[in-house]
């Protein structure tokens, strides 16, 4: 991993956070898109790297298609080694919901997840880096079918706005990497926008990409750490009695698990649970 090229959006806080530490840890260089750098002001481990120039923080959105561009152009730059190409893009965007009596969790926008997956990928540079982004378990009407019973009225409707937002993005990624796509678990045009299709690469153009769905997130410790790998399940597709995992065991899995193994988990979708 020494001098990787490693470019994080959505790494303020919890997964995205706890992957870039653990590659960082490795030697990469790793550079975030972030809204507001200052949230890493008091974080010592992350000052330290920034001091050794290994963690890079540019400030911007990825709403806005200019920020995630220069974000690749600012990643590209990110060692000495000059021009060579961004090696890995870990992107793990996701907002803060607010609560609905009527539509249970809500976005703001509804579509944050969706449309900064789509500037991410209208902008990427070439050649296309390793992709590993975020999704859910129980968002497409196949994995929703393989939840536990009591989390299926969680997932139906309480987290129903922010999961049809993972869903846009899925769609995104099925569309760029050639991936069959059920229309039923199609987010419409209000998540994806007019003629999407466009804007990004067409089908079958992107082949190194993973799209992981957790389980229901805990802010547990990383279970992993003491016990290696069988602390937490992992299978490509979805997967039975999927309940809860921690958003920092996901984490161990996206460096220890793909990152390190990445011929094993290319291009695959893949479940991840206690």
């Amino acid at each position: 991993m020494e001098n990787t090229k490693v470019l994080v959006i959505g790494g303020s806080r919890n997964i995205g956070y706890y992957s870039a530490i653990r590659l960082l840890a490795l030697g990469a260089t790793v550079t975030f898109l972030l809204r507001s750098p200052r949230v890493f002001d008091q974080d010592e481990a992350i000052q330290s790297y920034v001091k050794r120039g290994k963690a890079r923080l540019i400030q911007g959105d990825a709403l806005v298609k200019d920020d995630v561009s220069r974000a690749w152009s600012e990643t590209k730059q990110g060692d000495d080694s000059g021009n060579r190409p961004v090696d890995l893009l870990l992107f793990t965007v996701g907002g803060i919901p607010s609560f609905s009596f009527t539509k249970g969790f809500v976005m703001s926008p509804p579509n944050l997840v969706t449309q900064s997956l789509l500037n991410v990928l209208e902008t990427l540079p070439s050649p296309h880096p390793k992709i590993i982004t975020i999704s859910s378990a129980g968002i497409t009407h196949t994995s929703h079918k393989a939840l536990p019973l009591p989390l299926k009225p969680l997932y139906g409707f309480f987290l129903s706005a922010p999961h049809k937002d993972k869903r846009g993005a899925e769609e995104a990624i099925a569309h760029c990497a050639g991936w069959s796509w059920d229309a039923r678990d199609s987010a419409g045009d209000e998540i994806l926008g007019v003629n999407w299709e466009t804007r990004i690469p067409s089908r079958e153009q992107l082949k190194s990409i993973v799209v992981v769905r957790p389980a229901l997130f805990t802010d547990g410790e990383c279970r992993a750490d003491a016990k290696g790998s069988g602390a937490y399940r992992v299978k490509e597709g979805d997967m039975e009695s999927i309940w809860t995992v921690s958003r920092r065991d996901v984490a161990h899995f996206l460096v220890e698990g793909v990152v390190k193994h990445w011929q094993e988990w290319e291009n695959k979708c893949v479940s991840i649970a206690y």
